[in-house]
């Protein structure tokens, strides 16, 4: 190799070297907003680790031509890690993932026949249980895999990297835009606790106990909305859902 090449390389790591310095905190903030609705056994460090993972793979990825910046380009990446690690370690029961589906099965169901937001009642009855029963699910999938708006936005804004190595057709553009249009409608369409209560955690990044101050409610009934509102979104997205997982 050259002298110029050398160097060239050398400069080369020594930027990669300071983009990950200047956003080791990303990653951190990133794990610990996650951390917020997973399980106890879920360890921080092990999503920090593979949120560095992500940032590393981000800093020698990036193109500064598509238009978006180094950090909402790292923040894709390490949330993906981030995620794919703990899809790798599921500490969720298959019963729960189950009854998740089931719940917004129902929901998608009730709505689609009476023209309006589904109603915790509905779907209990519709599901043969009780009222009690219905929360107890969306207090057990709170962490649930299944779903979550992170796991989902990850999904629509990685259009263009989850098929790293393939050049961006036309109609992935129009996919990928269409499918966030989507999201953004499905959000804009949830009750108004329920679009409020994702509002506060994705786009303000407040924590369950600060979101539960401002309702004035307690720490486990935002989770129970927030589930909530993540299912209903799924039942509302299933076609989106259904073609991003059968182009994996």
């Amino acid at each position: 190799m050259s002298g110029l090449a050398t160097y060239t390389a050398m400069q080369q790591q020594q930027n990669y070297d300071d983009l990950v310095d200047q956003h080791a905190g990303l990653v951190k903030r990133i794990a610990y907003h996650l951390m917020n609705r997973l399980p106890p056994n879920v360890q921080a460090d092990d999503l920090i680790q593979a949120g560095m993972l992500g940032l590393l793979e981000a800093s020698r990825n990036y193109d500064p031509t598509q238009g978006a910046s180094f950090e909402t380009y790292a923040g894709i990446r390490i949330r993906g890690a981030m995620l794919d690690e703990i899809r790798r370690s599921d500490w969720t029961p298959r019963s729960v993932h189950r009854k998740a589906r089931m719940v917004a099965e129902a929901m998608r169901e009730i709505e689609n026949h009476e023209g309006r937001d589904a109603r915790d009642v509905e779907v209990a009855d519709a599901l043969d249980m009780s009222l009690e029963e219905y929360h107890q699910i969306l207090r057990d999938s709170t962490g649930c895999r299944i779903f979550s708006l992170d796991e989902l936005t990850a999904v629509s804004d990685g259009f263009p990297v989850a098929r790293e190595g393939s050049a961006d057709t036309p109609f992935d553009g129009l996919q990928k835009d269409a499918f966030k249009k989507a999201l953004a409608d499905a959000i804009a369409g949830l009750p108004d606790r329920e679009r409020l209560v994702i509002a506060m955690y994705y786009d303000d990044e407040m924590n369950l106990r600060e979101i539960g101050h401002v309702l004035g409610v307690s720490e486990s009934r935002v989770c129970q909305i927030h589930s909530q509102a993540t299912l209903r979104l799924r039942s509302r997205l299933t076609d989106w859902l259904s073609l991003v997982h059968d182009e994996e």
